[in-house]
């Protein structure tokens, strides 16, 4: 089933599964990417009792595409209004963009955010001259132009960014998200995305995120020059438990479920608890 969000600009599309009463847990997809993405991690969340909210991006999947902004704040925002619809305090799931958006959610509302787990993290631009990240974001809008700019991205995510062992159902995944980039309105919102994305938004307030964090990052995953540096950095920006999972890319929550469902099951179980049974509010104030 899906429902819908209303948002300055359109409608974010998601999906609500487990018990009402139970903690609830939000997850946000990457870039370029679909709420299935999290299909390995949905069931079992349910089965241990969670109330496990998956959204779309803006203009990505069952989302609008009349959204004029996008980016991490944005989708920041979008994963808080979730939240506080539905009934928080929450753990944001995020993977790639995802979960750089979670982490700036996390410093701007603390007492909506019990807790983030974060996999492929973009926590941060990664480190180049400006003219070649301007050129960057110019190659972006080539690629990602019609009538090429679907099958590009579903080749880049297919191959490059599943470096290492692949999900079963990875083809029918990329199949899904090349036919989604078939509707125009679907192309321009990514490609708009895609050519203005940067995360230094969320680098400047990672200080002031006080909430619990585990992450994981693929020991080949191409988007980081160094991964092992990179998980290093992560641990020191968040204070957060940092799985470097082996054989796996930009994608862990699906290239490597035997790692990273049961450690992120042991972390919920570990959060505080209201009376009730939901996650606990936490304050602004890092430890």
């Amino acid at each position: 089933m899906t429902s819908y969000l209303s948002r300055p600009g359109g409608r974010i599309a998601y999906s609500l599964d487990g018990p009402a009463d139970g903690p609830l847990v939000v997850l946000v997809p990457g870039m370029g990417d679909v709420r299935s993405t999290w299909r390995e991690l949905v069931g079992p969340l349910v089965d241990a009792g969670h109330r496990v909210a998956v959204t779309d991006l803006r203009g990505h999947g069952d989302s609008d595409t009349t959204f004029a902004t996008h980016g991490d704040v944005m989708t920041g925002q979008d994963a808080l209004a979730l939240v506080e619809h539905l009934g928080g305090p929450a753990v944001l799931v995020g993977n790639s963009m995802g979960a750089g958006a979670a982490a700036w959610a996390a410093a701007e509302r603390p007492d909506l955010v019990a807790g983030l787990v974060l996999t492929g993290p973009f926590l941060r631009d990664p480190a180049m001259p400006a003219v070649v990240a301007a050129g960057m974001h110019q190659l972006m809008r080539a690629l990602f132009a019609r009538p090429w700019g679907g099958a590009v991205w579903a080749s880049y995510y297919k191959g490059y960014l599943n470096r290492g062992h692949k999900a079963p159902w990875l083809d029918e995944h990329v199949a899904d998200l090349r036919a989604a980039m078939k509707d125009p309105a679907h192309l321009r919102s990514f490609r708009h995305l895609a050519a203005g994305l940067t995360h230094a938004p969320v680098e400047a307030r990672l200080a002031e995120v006080s909430a619990p964090a585990i992450a994981f990052v693929g020991a080949v995953d191409p988007d980081y020059s160094d991964p092992a540096a990179e998980a290093q950095w992560i641990r020191d920006a968040l204070r957060a438990e940092v799985t470097v999972v082996p054989d796996a890319g930009h994608y862990p929550h699906h290239q490597a479920p035997a790692v990273v469902v049961p450690a992120t099951l042991t972390f919920l179980a570990g959060l505080p608890r209201d009376p009730a049974g939901r996650f606990g509010a936490r304050t602004s104030d890092r430890a």
